[in-house]
């Protein structure tokens, strides 16, 4: 479909307690390899990643997370997901958010193009009720370091048309830097179908939180 926004935007919007907040809880726990939804269901189960598995995760992407699921992250932050999702015109039906990933790109690491919905909705092996059959649906980043603190870790969109086949004489020109996620507390909310990337941080560190809300299936 063609999009009138591809995202919405809220600069600064988190108070520097609650982002300070987010930080420690984020920082208290283990952080884990980052993967990608090829292995997800192997990391579900808990089970152990191939050398070779773990190499084809870094070719996409190379990040280190922990899974956040207070309630009062939430409370935070989704009625901005929801002003997002009005003002947009997008009004797409959710009805749950998922755990908020807390990233951290180190100097190197980066997660490459790519979208966060599948090709299918979450299925019955999924072990959380409140995802299976639905999809997602919409998306949110949120800037927890302040932009003085690391260099490179670009958020960047890639505004194709989907109701059209992929042209790659404009391919290029579609793409957009998102610099109004750079200030600390920022929040970027956009469709989860929208193609974007995180270049590789060449100083620094860039931790961030994410967040995916999920609804029944478009289709």
């Amino acid at each position: 479909m063609n999009l009138r926004d591809y995202y919405w935007y809220f600069q600064s919007a988190l108070p520097q307690r609650i982002v300070d907040q987010i930080m420690q809880t984020g920082l208290s726990q283990q952080e884990q390899f980052a993967t990608t939804g090829e292995v997800r269901d192997k990391v579900l189960k808990n089970e152990k990643l191939t050398d070779d598995e773990v190499k084809n995760v870094q070719k996409i992407r190379n990040s280190n997370v922990v899974w956040l699921s207070d309630q009062w992250i939430y409370k935070e932050i989704q009625p901005f997901l929801q002003e997002a999702n009005k003002s947009a015109g997008w009004n797409y039906d959710w009805d749950f958010s998922e755990a908020c990933q807390f990233t951290k790109y180190g100097v190197g690491q980066y997660y490459g193009w790519h979208c966060d919905s599948w090709d299918r909705p979450y299925g019955d092996e999924e072990p959380n009720l409140n995802l299976q059959g639905k999809e997602r649906k919409l998306s949110m980043t949120i800037s927890l370091s302040d932009p003085s603190e690391y260099e490179g870790g670009n958020l960047e969109f890639d505004f194709r048309n989907y109701s059209k086949p992929d042209d790659k004489k404009d391919r290029l020109s579609r793409r957009k830097e998102c610099t109004e996620i750079r200030p600390k507390g920022s929040i970027v909310v956009f469709p989860s179908y929208v193609y974007h990337r995180v270049t590789p941080v060449t100083k620094g560190t860039r931790y961030s939180l994410v967040c995916w809300s999920v609804g029944k299936p478009f289709r």
